[in-house]
Protein backbone atom coordinates (compact mmCIF):
# COMPACT_ATOMS: atom_id res chain seq x y z
CA UNK A 1 0.00 0.00 0.00
CA UNK A 2 1.40 3.37 -0.97
CA UNK A 3 1.85 5.97 1.52
CA UNK A 4 -0.60 9.14 1.33
CA UNK A 5 0.89 11.81 1.65
CA UNK A 6 -0.53 14.70 3.71
CA UNK A 7 -0.08 18.50 2.43
CA UNK A 8 0.11 21.60 4.88
CA UNK A 9 -0.34 24.98 3.54
CA UNK A 10 0.88 28.15 5.63
CA UNK A 11 -0.80 31.21 3.97
CA UNK A 12 0.85 34.48 5.59
CA UNK A 13 -0.18 37.03 3.38
CA UNK A 14 -2.32 39.69 4.42
CA UNK A 15 -5.05 40.53 2.24
CA UNK A 16 -5.68 44.16 3.32
CA UNK A 17 -2.21 44.84 1.50
CA UNK A 18 -3.90 44.18 -2.06
CA UNK A 19 -5.38 47.50 -3.11
CA UNK A 20 -7.92 46.20 -5.78
CA UNK A 21 -9.81 48.78 -7.44
CA UNK A 22 -12.74 46.62 -9.64
CA UNK A 23 -13.73 43.89 -7.19
CA UNK A 24 -13.42 42.69 -4.01
CA UNK A 25 -10.68 40.34 -2.59
CA UNK A 26 -12.68 37.46 -2.40
CA UNK A 27 -13.95 37.59 -6.44
CA UNK A 28 -10.31 38.22 -7.06
CA UNK A 29 -9.38 35.45 -5.11
CA UNK A 30 -11.99 33.48 -7.19
CA UNK A 31 -10.96 34.19 -10.32
CA UNK A 32 -7.50 32.76 -9.06
CA UNK A 33 -8.48 29.89 -8.34
CA UNK A 34 -10.06 29.13 -11.95
CA UNK A 35 -6.82 29.17 -13.06
CA UNK A 36 -7.91 30.65 -16.31
CA UNK A 37 -5.40 33.35 -16.95
CA UNK A 38 -8.17 35.62 -19.28
CA UNK A 39 -10.34 35.34 -15.53
CA UNK A 40 -6.79 36.73 -13.54
CA UNK A 41 -6.42 39.16 -16.34
CA UNK A 42 -9.37 41.24 -15.25
CA UNK A 43 -8.20 42.09 -11.53
CA UNK A 44 -7.26 45.90 -11.58
CA UNK A 45 -4.85 46.82 -9.05
CA UNK A 46 -1.86 45.86 -6.77
CA UNK A 47 -2.25 42.29 -5.73
CA UNK A 48 -0.36 39.14 -4.59
CA UNK A 49 -3.02 36.24 -4.41
CA UNK A 50 -2.78 32.53 -2.84
CA UNK A 51 -5.30 30.20 -3.35
CA UNK A 52 -5.54 26.33 -2.58
CA UNK A 53 -8.30 23.61 -3.62
CA UNK A 54 -7.15 20.39 -2.75
CA UNK A 55 -3.64 19.61 -3.80
CA UNK A 56 -3.61 22.39 -5.85
CA UNK A 57 -2.46 26.02 -4.88
CA UNK A 58 -2.51 28.88 -7.61
CA UNK A 59 -0.88 32.05 -6.97
CA UNK A 60 -0.64 35.33 -8.99
CA UNK A 61 0.53 38.87 -8.50
CA UNK A 62 1.17 42.18 -10.09
CA UNK A 63 4.56 44.43 -10.10
CA UNK A 64 3.44 46.35 -7.18
CA UNK A 65 3.08 43.83 -4.48
CA UNK A 66 6.08 40.92 -3.68
CA UNK A 67 4.79 37.20 -3.24
CA UNK A 68 7.29 34.95 -2.46
CA UNK A 69 7.09 31.02 -1.44
CA UNK A 70 8.89 28.09 0.19
CA UNK A 71 8.31 24.50 0.57
CA UNK A 72 9.44 22.64 3.13
CA UNK A 73 9.50 18.98 3.96
CA UNK A 74 7.49 17.49 7.22
CA UNK A 75 7.59 13.52 8.33
CA UNK A 76 3.39 13.74 6.98
CA UNK A 77 4.32 15.96 3.04
CA UNK A 78 5.05 18.72 2.08
CA UNK A 79 4.47 21.97 3.82
CA UNK A 80 4.05 25.40 1.46
CA UNK A 81 4.59 28.54 2.91
CA UNK A 82 3.58 31.70 1.26
CA UNK A 83 4.66 35.73 2.75
CA UNK A 84 5.82 38.74 1.13
CA UNK A 85 9.16 37.88 2.80
CA UNK A 86 11.83 35.64 3.36
CA UNK A 87 11.93 36.96 6.98
CA UNK A 88 8.51 36.39 7.69
CA UNK A 89 8.73 32.65 6.09
CA UNK A 90 12.18 32.01 8.32
CA UNK A 91 10.08 32.93 11.72
CA UNK A 92 7.44 30.78 10.76
CA UNK A 93 9.78 27.89 10.14
CA UNK A 94 11.10 28.42 13.20
CA UNK A 95 7.70 28.36 15.19
CA UNK A 96 7.22 24.91 13.27
CA UNK A 97 11.28 23.92 14.47
CA UNK A 98 12.46 23.22 10.43
CA UNK A 99 14.25 26.21 10.22
CA UNK A 100 17.58 24.52 9.28
CA UNK A 101 15.77 23.61 6.01
CA UNK A 102 16.05 27.35 5.03
CA UNK A 103 18.01 29.22 2.60
CA UNK A 104 17.35 32.33 0.43
CA UNK A 105 18.22 30.36 -2.88
CA UNK A 106 15.45 28.14 -1.87
CA UNK A 107 12.33 30.76 -1.78
CA UNK A 108 10.82 31.58 -5.04
CA UNK A 109 9.14 34.51 -6.43
CA UNK A 110 6.09 34.20 -8.15
CA UNK A 111 6.61 36.48 -11.31
CA UNK A 112 4.15 39.00 -12.59
CA UNK A 113 1.34 38.79 -14.79
CA UNK A 114 2.06 34.77 -14.03
CA UNK A 115 -0.37 32.21 -12.18
CA UNK A 116 1.88 29.63 -11.01
CA UNK A 117 0.08 26.74 -10.43
CA UNK A 118 2.09 23.84 -7.70
CA UNK A 119 0.98 20.53 -7.13
CA UNK A 120 1.48 19.94 -3.30
CA UNK A 121 1.31 15.43 -4.15
CA UNK A 122 4.76 14.50 -1.64
CA UNK A 123 8.13 13.49 -2.89
CA UNK A 124 9.30 14.83 -5.06
CA UNK A 125 7.00 17.63 -5.64
CA UNK A 126 6.49 18.65 -9.62
CA UNK A 127 8.19 21.82 -10.95
CA UNK A 128 5.49 24.79 -11.36
CA UNK A 129 3.24 25.71 -14.10
CA UNK A 130 3.53 29.28 -15.29
CA UNK A 131 0.43 30.64 -17.46
CA UNK A 132 0.95 34.22 -18.05
CA UNK A 133 -2.55 36.26 -17.40
CA UNK A 134 -1.27 39.69 -18.86
CA UNK A 135 -0.26 40.07 -22.34
CA UNK A 136 -0.48 43.52 -23.85
CA UNK A 137 -0.61 44.05 -27.72
CA UNK A 138 2.35 46.33 -28.87
CA UNK A 139 2.98 48.49 -31.20
CA UNK A 140 -0.94 49.43 -32.00
CA UNK A 141 -0.97 53.09 -31.42
CA UNK A 142 -0.54 55.48 -34.30
CA UNK A 143 3.09 57.20 -34.02
CA UNK A 144 1.90 60.33 -33.12
CA UNK A 145 3.08 61.97 -29.42
CA UNK A 146 -0.17 63.85 -28.80
CA UNK A 147 -2.45 61.06 -29.49
CA UNK A 148 -0.20 58.79 -27.57
CA UNK A 149 0.76 60.89 -24.39
CA UNK A 150 -3.06 61.54 -23.99
CA UNK A 151 -4.12 57.83 -23.60
CA UNK A 152 -1.02 57.17 -21.38
CA UNK A 153 -2.26 59.79 -18.96
CA UNK A 154 -5.83 59.23 -19.65
CA UNK A 155 -5.58 55.97 -18.34
CA UNK A 156 -2.93 56.78 -15.70
CA UNK A 157 -5.67 59.17 -14.50
CA UNK A 158 -8.10 56.54 -14.55
CA UNK A 159 -6.66 54.19 -12.17
CA UNK A 160 -5.75 56.82 -9.70
CA UNK A 161 -9.11 58.33 -9.53
CA UNK A 162 -9.94 54.37 -9.01
CA UNK A 163 -7.52 54.15 -6.22
CA UNK A 164 -9.00 57.91 -4.27
CA UNK A 165 -12.42 55.51 -4.58
CA UNK A 166 -10.81 53.41 -1.88
CA UNK A 167 -10.31 56.53 0.06
CA UNK A 168 -12.63 58.84 2.43
CA UNK A 169 -12.37 62.11 0.79
CA UNK A 170 -10.28 63.52 3.84
CA UNK A 171 -7.24 60.98 4.02
CA UNK A 172 -4.11 62.74 3.42
CA UNK A 173 -2.22 61.78 0.20
CA UNK A 174 1.65 61.72 0.18
CA UNK A 175 3.65 61.53 -3.12
CA UNK A 176 7.24 60.52 -3.10
CA UNK A 177 8.50 63.74 -5.38
CA UNK A 178 11.65 64.20 -6.78
CA UNK A 179 10.47 66.75 -9.43
CA UNK A 180 10.98 64.36 -12.17
CA UNK A 181 9.10 63.28 -14.75
CA UNK A 182 7.25 60.45 -13.12
CA UNK A 183 6.56 61.63 -9.74
CA UNK A 184 6.03 64.66 -11.59
CA UNK A 185 3.25 63.28 -13.70
CA UNK A 186 1.68 61.43 -10.61
CA UNK A 187 1.37 64.69 -8.68
CA UNK A 188 -0.25 66.83 -11.31
CA UNK A 189 -2.58 63.62 -12.09
CA UNK A 190 -3.58 63.29 -8.33
CA UNK A 191 -3.71 67.01 -8.03
CA UNK A 192 -5.95 67.61 -10.84
CA UNK A 193 -8.62 64.60 -10.14
CA UNK A 194 -8.95 65.86 -6.56
CA UNK A 195 -10.01 69.26 -8.20
CA UNK A 196 -12.33 67.54 -10.95
CA UNK A 197 -13.86 65.46 -7.98
CA UNK A 198 -14.89 68.73 -5.92
CA UNK A 199 -12.05 67.40 -2.84
CA UNK A 200 -9.67 69.44 -1.61
CA UNK A 201 -6.08 69.91 -3.04
CA UNK A 202 -5.09 70.12 0.50
CA UNK A 203 -5.03 66.84 1.87
CA UNK A 204 -1.87 65.81 -0.97
CA UNK A 205 1.63 66.51 -0.25
CA UNK A 206 5.03 66.58 -2.35
CA UNK A 207 7.52 65.02 -0.31
CA UNK A 208 11.01 65.55 -1.43
CA UNK A 209 14.34 63.88 0.76
CA UNK A 210 17.48 66.71 0.44
CA UNK A 211 20.29 64.96 2.04
CA UNK A 212 23.19 67.14 3.61
CA UNK A 213 20.74 70.56 2.18
CA UNK A 214 22.02 69.21 -1.38
CA UNK A 215 20.35 71.22 -3.77
CA UNK A 216 20.00 68.83 -6.62
CA UNK A 217 15.95 67.08 -6.59
CA UNK A 218 14.44 70.08 -3.98
CA UNK A 219 16.04 72.89 -6.34
CA UNK A 220 14.34 70.67 -9.16
CA UNK A 221 11.08 69.96 -7.33
CA UNK A 222 10.79 73.81 -6.40
CA UNK A 223 11.09 74.12 -10.02
CA UNK A 224 8.20 72.20 -10.52
CA UNK A 225 5.96 73.83 -8.35
CA UNK A 226 6.42 76.70 -8.86
CA UNK A 227 6.29 76.17 -12.52
CA UNK A 228 2.68 74.36 -12.30
CA UNK A 229 1.61 76.90 -9.81
CA UNK A 230 1.34 74.03 -6.82
CA UNK A 231 4.38 75.00 -4.46
CA UNK A 232 1.60 75.17 -1.19
CA UNK A 233 1.40 71.22 -1.25
CA UNK A 234 5.74 71.35 -1.56
CA UNK A 235 7.44 69.97 1.83
CA UNK A 236 11.29 69.42 1.77
CA UNK A 237 12.06 66.58 4.19
CA UNK A 238 15.95 67.05 5.32
CA UNK A 239 18.37 64.01 6.40
CA UNK A 240 21.68 63.92 7.12
CA UNK A 241 23.85 61.65 5.26
CA UNK A 242 25.14 59.68 8.43
CA UNK A 243 21.92 58.88 8.50
CA UNK A 244 21.76 56.47 5.66
CA UNK A 245 22.93 53.05 6.10
CA UNK A 246 23.37 50.25 2.94
CA UNK A 247 23.37 47.36 4.66
CA UNK A 248 20.25 48.29 6.36
CA UNK A 249 18.70 48.69 3.46
CA UNK A 250 19.57 45.26 2.27
CA UNK A 251 17.84 43.79 5.39
CA UNK A 252 14.73 45.39 4.44
CA UNK A 253 14.65 44.83 1.04
CA UNK A 254 16.05 41.33 1.71
CA UNK A 255 18.07 41.90 -2.04
CA UNK A 256 21.68 43.20 -3.00
CA UNK A 257 21.16 44.87 -6.49
CA UNK A 258 23.61 47.72 -6.02
CA UNK A 259 21.17 50.15 -8.11
CA UNK A 260 18.19 49.16 -6.74
CA UNK A 261 19.97 49.21 -3.15
CA UNK A 262 21.17 52.81 -3.37
CA UNK A 263 17.49 53.83 -4.60
CA UNK A 264 16.01 52.14 -1.63
CA UNK A 265 18.86 53.65 1.01
CA UNK A 266 17.08 56.78 -0.38
CA UNK A 267 12.98 55.52 -0.03
CA UNK A 268 14.10 54.38 3.67
CA UNK A 269 15.53 57.84 4.46
CA UNK A 270 12.63 59.17 3.07
CA UNK A 271 9.87 57.23 4.41
CA UNK A 272 11.75 57.48 8.13
CA UNK A 273 11.22 61.20 7.98
CA UNK A 274 7.66 61.40 6.83
CA UNK A 275 6.81 58.73 9.63
CA UNK A 276 8.88 60.70 12.00
CA UNK A 277 6.74 64.01 10.82
CA UNK A 278 3.34 62.57 10.86
CA UNK A 279 3.29 59.25 12.87
CA UNK A 280 -0.61 58.40 11.56
CA UNK A 281 -0.17 59.06 7.90
CA UNK A 282 -1.06 56.46 5.46
CA UNK A 283 -1.09 56.81 1.96
CA UNK A 284 2.23 57.09 -0.17
CA UNK A 285 2.22 57.10 -4.06
CA UNK A 286 5.06 56.82 -6.23
CA UNK A 287 6.64 57.35 -9.83
CA UNK A 288 8.17 53.75 -9.75
CA UNK A 289 7.10 52.49 -13.05
CA UNK A 290 7.54 55.23 -15.54
CA UNK A 291 11.15 54.65 -16.39
CA UNK A 292 10.30 50.36 -16.99
CA UNK A 293 7.09 51.67 -19.45
CA UNK A 294 8.77 54.43 -21.54
CA UNK A 295 12.07 52.52 -21.67
CA UNK A 296 13.89 55.29 -20.66
CA UNK A 297 17.24 53.63 -19.00
CA UNK A 298 20.62 54.22 -20.15
CA UNK A 299 20.81 51.26 -21.94
CA UNK A 300 24.74 51.84 -22.64
CA UNK A 301 25.67 51.00 -18.82
CA UNK A 302 24.18 47.62 -19.15
CA UNK A 303 26.34 45.49 -21.55
CA UNK A 304 23.33 42.41 -21.61
CA UNK A 305 21.27 44.99 -23.66
CA UNK A 306 21.12 46.44 -27.28
CA UNK A 307 18.66 48.68 -28.17
CA UNK A 308 16.81 46.00 -30.45
CA UNK A 309 16.76 43.86 -27.48
CA UNK A 310 14.92 46.59 -25.37
CA UNK A 311 12.63 47.32 -28.38
CA UNK A 312 11.69 43.98 -29.75
CA UNK A 313 11.00 42.00 -25.85
CA UNK A 314 8.03 42.36 -24.67
CA UNK A 315 8.02 43.85 -21.05
CA UNK A 316 12.02 43.23 -21.22
CA UNK A 317 12.04 46.25 -18.33
CA UNK A 318 8.78 44.83 -16.34
CA UNK A 319 9.53 41.12 -16.40
CA UNK A 320 13.26 40.52 -17.22
CA UNK A 321 14.27 37.74 -20.24
CA UNK A 322 10.69 35.94 -18.94
CA UNK A 323 10.30 32.58 -17.15
CA UNK A 324 10.89 30.03 -19.85
CA UNK A 325 14.45 32.09 -20.29
CA UNK A 326 17.86 30.64 -18.97
CA UNK A 327 18.44 34.28 -17.03
CA UNK A 328 15.56 34.17 -15.33
CA UNK A 329 16.16 33.92 -11.41
CA UNK A 330 13.70 31.58 -10.11
CA UNK A 331 14.73 33.29 -6.52
CA UNK A 332 14.32 37.01 -7.39
CA UNK A 333 11.85 36.96 -10.76
CA UNK A 334 13.39 39.64 -13.41
CA UNK A 335 12.72 43.06 -14.21
CA UNK A 336 10.97 45.38 -12.31
CA UNK A 337 9.01 42.43 -11.17
CA UNK A 338 11.65 41.87 -9.05
CA UNK A 339 13.41 45.43 -8.40
CA UNK A 340 9.74 46.74 -7.08
CA UNK A 341 11.16 46.17 -3.64
CA UNK A 342 13.30 48.63 -3.60
CA UNK A 343 10.04 51.17 -3.55
CA UNK A 344 7.22 48.77 -2.14
CA UNK A 345 9.26 47.23 0.82
CA UNK A 346 10.31 51.13 2.58
CA UNK A 347 6.98 52.02 2.98
CA UNK A 348 5.60 48.66 3.98
CA UNK A 349 8.40 48.47 6.34
CA UNK A 350 7.60 52.00 7.93
CA UNK A 351 4.28 51.58 8.05
CA UNK A 352 2.36 52.84 4.81
CA UNK A 353 0.12 51.99 1.94
CA UNK A 354 2.06 52.48 -1.08
CA UNK A 355 0.12 52.74 -4.44
CA UNK A 356 2.26 52.81 -7.79
CA UNK A 357 0.26 53.50 -10.93
CA UNK A 358 2.80 53.66 -13.57
CA UNK A 359 3.49 49.80 -12.30
CA UNK A 360 -0.66 48.78 -13.00
CA UNK A 361 -1.23 46.53 -15.69
CA UNK A 362 -4.15 48.44 -17.30
CA UNK A 363 -1.21 51.34 -17.96
CA UNK A 364 1.69 49.33 -19.11
CA UNK A 365 -1.16 47.92 -21.70
CA UNK A 366 -0.93 51.71 -22.84
CA UNK A 367 2.79 52.05 -22.86
CA UNK A 368 3.80 48.81 -24.56
CA UNK A 369 0.95 49.72 -27.71
CA UNK A 370 3.63 52.88 -28.19
CA UNK A 371 5.61 51.66 -31.76
CA UNK A 372 8.77 52.57 -29.95
CA UNK A 373 10.64 51.73 -33.36
CA UNK A 374 8.71 53.64 -35.40
CA UNK A 375 9.54 56.70 -33.26
CA UNK A 376 13.01 55.96 -32.33
CA UNK A 377 13.98 54.22 -35.57
CA UNK A 378 16.53 52.82 -33.44
CA UNK A 379 18.41 55.73 -32.02
CA UNK A 380 19.30 55.84 -28.65
CA UNK A 381 18.88 59.39 -27.81
CA UNK A 382 15.45 59.64 -29.46
CA UNK A 383 14.45 56.67 -27.13
CA UNK A 384 15.94 58.57 -23.74
CA UNK A 385 13.46 61.71 -25.00
CA UNK A 386 10.03 60.00 -25.86
CA UNK A 387 9.29 59.75 -22.56
CA UNK A 388 9.10 63.54 -20.99
CA UNK A 389 7.96 63.84 -24.99
CA UNK A 390 4.70 61.70 -24.51
CA UNK A 391 4.32 62.80 -20.73
CA UNK A 392 4.45 66.52 -20.95
CA UNK A 393 1.82 65.88 -24.10
CA UNK A 394 -0.60 63.75 -22.07
CA UNK A 395 -0.43 66.10 -18.83
CA UNK A 396 -1.15 69.14 -21.29
CA UNK A 397 -4.28 67.25 -22.76
CA UNK A 398 -5.37 65.96 -19.54
CA UNK A 399 -4.71 68.12 -16.99
CA UNK A 400 -4.18 71.35 -18.84
CA UNK A 401 -0.74 72.11 -17.20
CA UNK A 402 2.17 72.48 -19.05
CA UNK A 403 4.75 70.26 -17.24
CA UNK A 404 8.41 71.06 -17.12
CA UNK A 405 10.49 68.14 -18.21
CA UNK A 406 14.21 68.07 -16.50
CA UNK A 407 16.70 66.41 -17.15
CA UNK A 408 16.64 62.72 -16.07
CA UNK A 409 18.38 61.90 -12.89
CA UNK A 410 18.21 58.54 -10.28
CA UNK A 411 16.79 59.15 -7.48
CA UNK A 412 20.05 58.08 -5.58
CA UNK A 413 21.93 60.77 -7.54
CA UNK A 414 19.41 63.76 -7.34
CA UNK A 415 19.14 63.62 -3.08
CA UNK A 416 22.68 64.04 -2.34
CA UNK A 417 25.76 65.21 -3.51
CA UNK A 418 28.43 62.92 -5.97
CA UNK A 419 31.48 63.15 -3.57
CA UNK A 420 29.36 61.91 -0.71
CA UNK A 421 27.60 59.50 -2.40
CA UNK A 422 30.96 57.69 -3.56
CA UNK A 423 31.87 57.89 -0.28
CA UNK A 424 29.03 55.89 1.17
CA UNK A 425 27.89 53.40 -1.19
CA UNK A 426 30.62 50.33 -2.40
CA UNK A 427 30.53 49.92 -6.32
CA UNK A 428 30.97 46.33 -6.54
CA UNK A 429 27.91 44.22 -6.18
CA UNK A 430 29.95 41.72 -4.62
CA UNK A 431 30.04 43.75 -1.56
CA UNK A 432 26.37 43.66 -1.56
CA UNK A 433 26.18 40.52 -2.41
CA UNK A 434 28.32 39.41 0.53
CA UNK A 435 26.05 41.55 2.67
CA UNK A 436 23.55 40.23 1.69
CA UNK A 437 24.83 36.58 2.50
CA UNK A 438 25.56 37.13 6.28
CA UNK A 439 21.43 37.96 6.93
CA UNK A 440 21.80 34.25 7.08
CA UNK A 441 24.90 32.58 7.99
CA UNK A 442 23.80 29.64 9.60
CA UNK A 443 22.32 28.82 5.98
CA UNK A 444 25.64 29.27 4.10
CA UNK A 445 26.40 26.46 1.54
Amino acid sequence: MSHQYLSRIENLLRPEGNVLLNMTYDEAAARVLSGDPKQVDKIDGQFAIMVSEGKTVRMARSIGRPLRYFLAKLIDGPCLLVAERMDEIVARLKEMGIEDQFHPSYTRMVPAHHVVQIQLVGCPDPNPKYDRFFTPVRNNLPPDIDTIGQLYIARLAQECDLWLDTLSPEEPIGVLFSGGVDSGAVLVTIYDRLLKRGESPARLKAFTLRVDQCKGDASQAQQFVRHCNIEEILEIIDCDSGSLDWKETIRILEDYKPLDVQSGTMAIALCREIRNRYPDWKNLVDGDGGDENLKDYPIEENPELTIRSVLNNLMLYQEGWGVHAIKHSLTYSGGQSRGHIRTSAPAAFFGFRGFSPFSLPRVIEIAESIPFIELTQWDHQKLYQLKGEVIRAGIRAVCGIDMPVFEKKRFQHGAMSPDRFETLFPKEEATYRFEFANLYPATRR
